[in-house]
């Protein structure tokens, strides 16, 4: 039993009335009596618990950074009116506003309470219980109950990045509408034929044609379409580095989205994999329109996990799902001591088999640093910046003479920098 402000208001009433009227034992009884009568009559009038039925959507998806309203619908189907308030319990995480609802349902009516939520990371939370105090029609006293109603709440990606989409799949259709490779080379397909000029390598003359035609024909070759792109996110202690705003791990998300938006609007198959020691999250077989929902709501709530990621099995599970050649695109750290004990050793099985591309976050607060030179301490903090950089481009250089691309940018750019590179492969065939 709970009771309310009212009821001390009306006790103190009494008090002041015994008080001027019969201050005595008999007074105190009889006031006693009387308020006791109010609170035992305002329970009797009050709805029952199990009257209200509460339901709510199971889950609710949003983007990180907006706001999602989750509605709680209580319906009253007794024969007395329910007064009362309730209070929608989110973990703090959430960013819950307007959760507290004060309510006054008639017999057989609905109210819809709906709670405002601004996650402020990415992932699944899980609604605490619903409190709901009732009140009696005198509103001296009442009852407080908990209910569980089932309901979730996903955090997807931000995906700030989608505003460049439209603008890269325009640069590529205008890419596959006049671009063509003129010599056959590997991950291309047949175009059309046309008619020989010098210059022409004599193996891309099509005899059987020529046959036909009053001309020699050569065979056009274009970059071939619906190739497989596998991208690898490497959610290892590296990727938990704090970059900007976010993580490594961040970052890379905005820079795969974009990539597999504009892989499916070529008419790739995309695959994902996000692996440290054993595997976060997988999709697979995902294109088309269908392809980025599948990503959003498989990263997000893909978390780095304190540990050193196992090279050799991320390899083999690249394998594994990547039987004929493809595109492998890496998302992980470029730390000198990691890249070299661990990962140069198992990529050139990887990139013996796949055209394979490192993709790598750079922070730029060490770019800032390196060019500070105002006072002593930025001069060493200069130094140790420069240090830092001059082994990250040996690390690169170590890669493409292992014939493995490096994409290298601040938050900010790696998605663009990384959908052009892909443009440049298709452009080139050489996917």
């Amino acid at each position: 039993m709970v009771v309310s402000g009212r009821l001390v208001a009306v006790a103190a009433l009494l008090a002041l009335g015994v008080a001027l009227v019969l201050p005595s034992w008999i007074g105190v009884v009889a006031a006693t009596a009387v308020l006791v009568m109010l609170v035992c009559a305002d329970l009797a009038a009050l709805a029952r618990p199990e009257d209200l039925a509460l339901s709510r959507q199971a889950l609710t998806t949003v983007r990180l950074g907006r706001d999602a309203d989750v509605e709680l619908t209580v319906v009253n189907t007794g024969t007395r009116t329910a007064r009362g308030m309730l209070w929608d319990d989110w973990p703090d995480s959430a960013g819950a506003r307007h959760r507290i609802r004060r309510f006054d349902l008639a017999p057989n009516t609905k109210l819809r309470s709906r709670t405002t939520l601004t996650p402020r990371h990415r992932g699944d939370r899980v609604a605490g219980p619903v409190t709901i105090r009732l009140f009696g029609p005198l509103g001296l006293a009442g009852r407080q109950f908990r209910r569980t109603v089932e309901a979730g709440l996903r955090t997807l990606p931000a995906f700030r990045s989608e505003y460049l989409l439209r603008s890269k799949v325009r640069r590529l259709q205008h890419l596959e509408g006049r671009n063509v490779a003129n010599t056959r080379g590997q991950g291309s397909e047949f175009d059309s034929f046309r008619e020989y000029v010098a210059g022409d390598d004599v193996r891309s003359i099509d005899w059987r044609a020529t046959a036909r035609a009053t001309d020699v024909l050569v065979r056009t070759w274009r970059p071939e379409r619906n190739r497989h792109v596998l991208m690898v996110l490497d959610t290892g202690r590296v990727a938990a580095g704090r970059v900007g705003d976010g993580t490594r791990l961040d970052a890379a998300i905005e820079a795969a989205l974009l990539l597999g938006g504009l892989a499916a609007a070529a008419g790739d198959t995309v695959d994902l994999l996000a692996y440290d020691r054993t595997v976060r999250a997988e999709v697979r077989g995902a294109a088309g329109n269908r392809l980025q929902p599948q990503l959003m709501h498989a990263l997000a709530g893909v978390v780095p996990v304190m540990t050193d990621t196992d090279s050799a099995g991320l390899v083999r599970a690249t394998l594994e799902r990547a039987r004929r050649r493809c595109l492998v695109v890496l998302f992980t750290g470029l730390d000198a001591a990691v890249v070299e004990e661990n990962l140069l050793p198992a990529l050139p099985v990887l990139a013996h088999r796949h055209r394979v591309l490192v993709v790598s976050v750079v922070d730029p607060e060490i770019a800032a640093a390196a060019a500070a030179r105002d006072s002593l301490d930025d001069i060493y903090l200069a130094a140790a910046a420069e240090s830092a950089l001059a082994e990250r481009s040996l690390v690169q250089e170590s890669l493409r003479r292992k014939g493995i691309e490096v994409v290298s940018a601040a938050p900010d750019r790696l998605p663009s920098l990384l959908a052009d590179e892909y443009l440049e492969l298709k452009q080139s065939g050489s996917l």
